[in-house]
């Protein structure tokens, strides 16, 4: 395992969901739920950005390596999931889409693996569909995190309801995409 920046960015990222989930726990005479859901929703952001980051690292100064691209992607399935848990738990998030967004993560990762594992990994790579469902979720989440109105003139709990059923759409649209590419895998390789 080598230890570079970027790698120790993506570690932090896996240390912060502890602290993230957390926050929902404090006691409102340490943190009020206004103060709560600010402070889960810059962890958050600072996840969504070393993300980004560690991965501009990598490439910018040479240190890829065959454990960060194991630990990156990750890292965020960490982070994503413990999100929508904690959403589901502070009722801002219906568990089903949860389960689906969840579920496309879990399968599509075995699915990436199984293609590396028989040498067809770039049948299944991250598609363009794929990143705008990704930018779709992680604004919904920052948006059901924060939940406060602001003022009268934003509600952040029905914009991120609307992006996080886009997100789910898209989802289980990506994830037909890449069953796709790989069923002439499978049934070549039983």
């Amino acid at each position: 395992m080598s230890m570079n920046l970027p790698n120790l960015l993506t570690w932090l990222r896996i240390f912060a969901i502890p602290l993230f989930v957390g926050i929902f726990y404090l006691p409102p005479s340490w943190l009020s739920p206004l103060g709560q859901n600010l402070v889960a929703t810059i962890i958050f952001s600072g996840a969504a950005i070393t993300d980004w980051l560690d991965g501009y690292l990598a490439r910018t100064l040479n240190q890829t390596s065959a454990f960060g691209a194991f630990l990156d992607p990750v890292a965020d399935k960490l982070m994503v999931a413990a999100a929508l848990i904690v959403l589901v738990h502070l009722e801002r998030l219906d568990a089903p889409i949860a389960l689906i967004i969840i579920g496309r993560e879990i399968t599509v990762s075995a699915l990436r693996e199984w293609m590396a594992q028989i040498g067809k990994a770039k049948s299944v790579a991250v598609s363009f569909l794929g990143k705008i469902k990704t930018a779709s979720q992680m604004m919904a989440i920052l948006l059901l995190l924060y939940h406060d109105p602001i003022e009268d003139y934003f509600n952040p709990q029905i914009v991120g309801t609307w992006l996080i059923y886009l997100a789910a759409i898209l989802t289980l649209w990506s994830m037909i995409y890449y069953l796709k590419a790989a069923i002439p895998q499978a049934l070549q390789n039983p």
